[in-house]
């Protein structure tokens, strides 16, 4: 499978606030226009209650719907690290796929502007009250605070 990426190197580094990085299946980079499994392009923002900053996109070659498993891997490798990916559509065996690596899969009824869309993942950040949101921001907290016991740990415990 032949795939073109652009990721970019810099990201958002503030702590202790939450940053969630979401996906798009998109063709135009400004919309959610695409089946996941047939998708062309991907487009990555790591979203703060504040702002969203473009941090990747991937485009891959035209595929039909027809089943290829293979074609899912190269995927869900480009997504690993995502909270979530909005789609149109998705098949059973890419959502297993996606789970298990810990990706919500979000499926928009039509198709929706990414720029709404990351207004409403920023909100939600802030208010809570959406699932998936609440659980990856409570699991990067609980991650932070496991990173701070694991350096007191290696600084010692002597008083």
């Amino acid at each position: 499978m032949s795939a073109r990426r652009l990721q970019l190197v810099w990201s958002i580094k503030q702590e202790p606030e939450a940053v969630l990085r979401v996906a798009f299946a998109s063709t135009d980079r400004s919309r959610v226009n695409q089946h996941f499994g047939a998708a062309e392009g991907f487009v990555v923002f790591d979203v703060t209650p504040q702002q969203a900053t473009l941090v990747g996109v991937a485009e891959f070659a035209e595929e039909a719907m027809d089943g290829n498993e293979d074609k899912l891997t190269a995927k869900v490798d480009f997504l690993a690290g995502c909270a979530a990916v909005y789609v149109m559509a998705i098949g059973a065996s890419a959502i297993k796929k996606l789970m298990a690596k810990g990706i919500q899969p979000i499926r928009v009824a039509e198709v929706d502007a990414i720029d709404e869309l990351l207004a409403e993942i920023s909100k939600a950040m802030d208010a809570g009250g959406v699932a998936w949101i609440d659980r990856a921001v409570g699991a990067q907290g609980k991650a932070r605070s496991d990173d701070r016991f694991a350096a007191m740990a290696e600084e010692g415990w002597d008083g």
